[in-house]
């Protein structure tokens, strides 16, 4: 148990000054919480952004293929009227039947690339859908984004107001603290926070669970400053113990 002496502290203001170090943890909580919803917020929106242009890129991919097979079978078929031509002018029946063989190939060729391509046109169709969703995604991830932004600007502004009215209540309430362990006080706050201070509960600090001895129990009654052997809390009685 670290204390200089009997120092006489009010129990009351020990209270008062870990309610506010709760309130003030709480407080600094929820405003570091905001830029991290925004940031959140952020990645849903980069994410819907990804998969739209994700499916952008698979429906112009599969345009540009069925492009190349429109022109393929473009191709092909002026091949089959050329060839035709040629048939209606074979110089002998060799070069008739090997011209009726190559036109039967390509027309067989043609109507397998014409399904391929209306399969692409079905394709297509569903890639649009998938692109419309995913721009729809996008929208809507943009709209909540904005309105997310506007609520936690809106909330962090009274949450720093709210923040500078406890520091303000804290600083007054400060000033009771006995002049000989203010340093000490602010030092360990500082570095602990909320945990610098710890009511007892049935016998043992609050803060660490460690078990205090009688000696200890008999002076928080005293109203003297005690503090904890294990954790080095501040201790202070809670309300439903009563103070002599």
């Amino acid at each position: 148990m670290s204390t200089r002496g009997k120092i006489e502290i009010s129990t009351e203001l020990l209270r008062t000054l870990h309610r506010i170090h709760r309130q003030l943890t709480d407080l600094r909580s929820q405003i570091a919480r905001g830029p991290r919803q925004i940031q959140a917020g952020e990645t849903m929106v980069a994410k819907a952004d990804a998969d739209r242009q994700a499916a952008h890129d698979k429906l112009q991919k599969a345009k540009i293929a069925s492009d190349e097979k429109q022109l393929q079978l473009q191709s092909r078929e002026l091949n089959i009227e050329e060839l035709k031509v040629k048939l209606n002018v074979a110089a002998s029946n060799r070069e008739f039947a090997l011209l009726k063989e190559q036109i039967a190939a390509d027309e067989q060729a043609s109507s397998v690339l014409s399904d391929e391509i209306l399969e692409g046109l079905e394709r297509m169709d569903l890639l649009e859908k998938s692109l419309a969703d995913a721009q729809e995604e996008l929208e809507r991830q943009q709209t909540e984004q904005a309105q997310r932004v506007s609520d936690v600007q809106q909330k962090l502004k009274t949450l720093h107001s709210e923040r500078e009215r406890v520091e303000a209540e804290l600083e007054v309430s400060e000033q009771q603290i006995p002049a000989v362990i203010k340093s000490e006080y602010k030092r360990i706050a500082a570095a602990k926070g909320e945990d610098a201070l710890a009511p007892t509960e049935a016998d043992s600090c609050g803060g660490c669970n460690q078990t205090l001895t009688t000696q200890v129990m008999s002076t928080l009654h005293l109203s003297q400053l005690v503090r904890c052997p294990n954790c080095n809390a501040f201790l202070y009685l809670p309300e439903d113990r009563r103070v002599r």
